[in-house]
């Protein structure tokens, strides 16, 4: 028998990558290639990268000293090793990689990762290879399907991409120019792919675009499908117990998906709605095409729609020009809004993008004291959040065996950590657990029911 070859994968970034990864490895199954926790030994190392962060590029470049040391150990051993760097910092500087970095045998961006097995025989024969064109087929039909196996190994959730790409243009961000115009696919290729995560024990489907809910995916029925009706389609299929999606934006907030949101239980009451600066200058200096009191409608219309719903977003602090006063906006929306959860950052200039031609007016020490509050604003909120639990019973799709003996770990619809005493059997079914108290941002609990696992999880999840 052919020895297996290793590949180890390294992702960063966002919840597209994760996927993207889980493809590859598929797609280089049938080339003989098993993942490898290390990558000392692998054959095959693969850096899946993300552009949106600050210092980006910079940590690949840093992670790739690293691998040329492995790379010429395993050569000193007399084994092969390739490196590739596929994702976002690969679209956006693929022939820089090239020159700076001559230990890369392979750069790939994220619309070519279905060629993977035609780039490394052409780097085998050419010695190294660039692909970073956006190709004129859909690589999701060319994409082999996980096995089962691989389904099952990879746990209880699942992330399925409906939508790739963004027409929005913010000025801050890259993945107009790394990840193309916004497709959407189809409908019945999506059904086909939550059916087949469904029949191998996947319960909960995060469906993830970079604009996922400008989806326009083409129907059954011939006509252009919203992100609503999709869902409300997903939501009957056997098996799917949970659905969510990431990541929105306001403009694209329709009736139909409100709608699904108040009529659907398989759809968690937790949306994740980027905002990124309450100060309407700001946002229009950013291109996000809606003003503070826009976003503010739009999350009145989800709440009008489902009274239990909760909200996670994005901010930048210190875009160029912005004002003390224009952060205390952002103060004052987070403050009124209330969130259970969210995500902040300094701004960090993209190269290509419009904003980093603007003149920075936002000094690195006001940038540091204004993430700070603005952090501690929402930590204070998210703790608040977490403690009203205390007391009440929530329901739990349980996932995985815990750190400490005996203790299982699931999810709240909130995407809380909620970890109780119980049998493993329990994992891949929802029960309600009585929350007791509060360890950093988990729930400790206990089940709240005596009765059967498999009753339960049937009553809850019907």
């Amino acid at each position: 028998m052919t020895t297996p070859r290793k590949l180890h994968i390294k992702s960063y970034g966002c919840q597209m990558n994760v996927y993207d990864a889980q493809r590859m490895v598929d797609t280089l199954a049938s080339e003989g290639f098993v993942e490898t926790a290390s990558a000392d030994d692998a054959d095959l190392v693969i850096l899946n990268t993300c552009h949106i962060r600050e210092k980006a590029s910079e940590k690949v470049y840093s992670e790739l000293g690293r691998l040329r040391v492995a790379k010429d150990e395993a050569a000193r051993q007399g084994r092969e090793m390739k490196i590739a760097v596929a994702g976002c910092v690969a679209q956006a500087e693929g022939a820089e990689i090239i020159h700076r970095a001559p230990t890369v045998d392979i750069v790939v961006g994220p619309q070519s990762y279905h060629h993977l097995p035609e780039i490394l025989k052409r780097a085998k024969q050419n010695g190294r290879a660039l692909e970073t064109e956006f190709p004129v087929e859909d690589k999701f039909g060319f994409l082999p399907q996980p096995k089962p196996e691989a389904i099952r190994a990879r746990g209880i959730s699942a992330f399925v991409t409906v939508q790739e790409g963004c027409d929005k243009f913010c000025t801050f961000c890259v993945v107009p120019y790394t990840r193309g115009a916004e497709v959407s696919r189809p409908v019945a290729r999506i059904i086909d792919d939550v059916k087949q995560l469904a029949d191998n024990g996947v319960r909960e489907f995060t469906l993830i675009g970079q604009n996922v809910n400008a989806y326009h995916g083409e129907g059954p029925d011939g006509r252009v499908w919203p992100l609503g009706k999709l869902l409300q389609r997903l939501a009957a299929i056997p098996g799917v117990t949970r659905l969510r999606y990431s990541t929105s934006h306001p403009r694209d907030v329709d009736d139909e998906l409100i709608a699904a949101h108040r009529d659907l239980p398989e759809l968690m009451p937790f949306v994740h709605l980027p905002v990124q600066s309450g100060a309407d200058r700001i946002l229009a200096a950013m291109n996000r095409k809606h003003t503070a009191d826009d976003y503010r409608r739009v999350i009145d219309r989800f709440r009008a729609a489902r009274q239990d719903i909760a909200f996670s977003s994005d901010f930048i602090v210190g875009f160029p020009g912005e004002t003390e006063e224009e952060f205390s906006a952002t103060l004052a929306l987070v403050t009124q809004i209330g969130y259970a959860a969210a995500y902040s950052f300094k701004y960090s200039p993209r190269p290509g993008t419009p904003a980093a031609e603007m003149r920075e007016t936002v000094s690195a020490a006001e940038m540091d004291e204004r993430l700070g509050r603005l952090q501690e604003l929402i930590d204070s909120q998210q703790s608040a959040f977490n403690r009203a639990a205390i007391g009440t019973t929530v329901e739990v799709l349980f996932e995985r065996a815990a750190r400490n003996p005996g203790q299982i770990v699931g999810r709240t619809a909130y995407l809380q950590p909620a970890h109780v005493m119980a049998s493993p059997d329990i994992i891949g079914q929802v029960f309600p657990v009585r929350i007791d108290s509060l360890e950093r941002y988990s729930l400790i609990g206990e089940l709240a029911t005596t009765a059967a696992p498999n009753f339960i999880s049937q009553t809850i999840g019907a």
